[in-house]
């Protein structure tokens, strides 16, 4: 049989905005966001390894765009993501943005002792 639809209440939360462009905040200029709004989404400690097991696949590219900044920045010259070997997902979301990176210089899979085909060795350009 057919399913009615139920007609919006009060009772149903308001859509949230969604960002109409990278980088914006649909909160900039709203007093009630506090500063621990602003922190950055996924905090992840630069080091030379970023695993991705414990993000979920919609949030990658993201996190690895930041690492990859901030791994720059810190001066480290080589980074190894392991993005896990499964069904490629998470390799072929890796690899596409590590193909317009601007910080990347070089791209190679990692050897059998470092991951396999489960991580990915990168060279970072120096800072600057």
């Amino acid at each position: 049989m057919g399913e009615s639809k139920r007609p919006r209440d009060a009772e149903d939360p308001p859509a949230r905005p969604r960002p109409s462009a990278r980088g914006s905040d649909p909160r900039e200029g709203d007093p009630r966001a506090s500063e621990e709004d602003a922190a950055p989404a996924h905090p992840v400690p630069v080091e030379d390894t970023l695993d991705l097991h414990a993000f979920h696949p919609r949030d990658i590219a993201t996190v690895v765009e930041e690492y990859l900044w901030e791994a720059q920045r810190k001066g480290l010259q080589e980074v190894r993501i392991i993005h896990g070997k499964g069904l490629g997902v998470q390799r072929r979301i890796v690899a596409a943005l590590l193909a317009r990176h601007p910080a990347v210089a070089a791209v190679a899979p990692a050897p059998a002792d470092r991951g396999h085909y489960g991580a990915t060795l990168v060279r970072l350009r120096p800072a600057g």
